[in-house]
């Protein structure tokens, strides 16, 4: 689904991606994890075409995303902080998105109805608390039905109930066999959600691996600690990378 070989990036002399590899399939949920700088967001970037590798490749379905952007119609996107004008209503805006997208295919409004955002379409984006935000962004990243979903720290700001039903939605879309990337600082939250975790630090990869194996591996039954438990005897390495070859 998503090959990504040999990417290096730089920003005048700060370097954000080192030499990454992944190989990322169909009816996968990744949990992409690391320290603030670390490189996630720019991997993510990269993913989307916002920011262009000064060398490797990423190829989207066998087919490389230099220079296409057509590949991103199949590519739900959730920031962090979604940004929108601020005088347009909840209902203006996914009815510009829709014409934008101008797709015949069938749209997923399963979002939308479970958030009960019908019932505040005439509400401006700039009255918004950054939960009801949260879902507008939401409902936009599934409504196209795509085939990968990026989901930037999704839960963040959101309800306790509203939670629960983004993430039952994303174990249905991950069940449907899509591939669905998740940043999240709350790692006690994905615990029902993924099935592998990318670990990154200063710009390196330094663990991609399934949650089973990670669990048994170190002998925990939470995520949250197994990862802890990982770091930990990887430490030396993570502040030296010279001192080990990472698994």
């Amino acid at each position: 689904m998503i090959e990504i070989k040999n990417i290096n990036k730089k920003f005048g002399k700060l370097e954000v991606l080192k030499n990454v590899n992944l190989s990322c399939k169909s009816g996968e949920c990744i949990a992409l994890i690391g320290p603030n700088g670390c490189g996630k967001t720019t991997l993510i970037k990269s993913i989307l075409g916002m920011v262009l590798p000064d060398k490797g490749s990423i190829e989207f379905n066998g087919k490389s995303v230099l220079g296409e952007y057509i590949y991103r119609e199949n590519i739900g996107y959730m920031p962090q902080i979604g940004r929108y004008p601020d005088n347009m209503t909840i209902g203006q805006i996914i009815e510009m998105i829709k014409k934008i997208r101008n797709s015949n295919q069938e749209l997923d409004e399963g979002l939308l109805k479970a958030f009960e955002l019908e019932k505040m379409f005439d509400k401006q984006m700039r009255t918004l608390s950054g939960g009801t935000t949260q879902k507008v962004s939401a409902v936009l990243a599934f409504l196209f039905n795509p085939e990968v979903l990026i989901l930037d720290e999704p839960t963040a700001g959101l309800d306790p109930l509203a939670s629960e039903i983004l993430k039952e939605k994303i174990i249905k879309e991950k069940e449907k066999g899509k591939l669905i990337f998740i940043t999240s600082h709350l790692l006690s939250e994905l615990d029902d959600l993924i099935t592998e975790i990318i670990f990154m630090q200063d710009g390196e990869v330094h663990f991609h691996k399934k949650v089973e194996v990670l669990k048994t591996e170190t002998n925990e039954t939470k995520i949250s600690k197994a990862i802890a438990s990982i770091l930990k005897q990887k430490q030396p390495e993570i502040h030296n990378p010279k001192l080990a070859k990472v698994s």
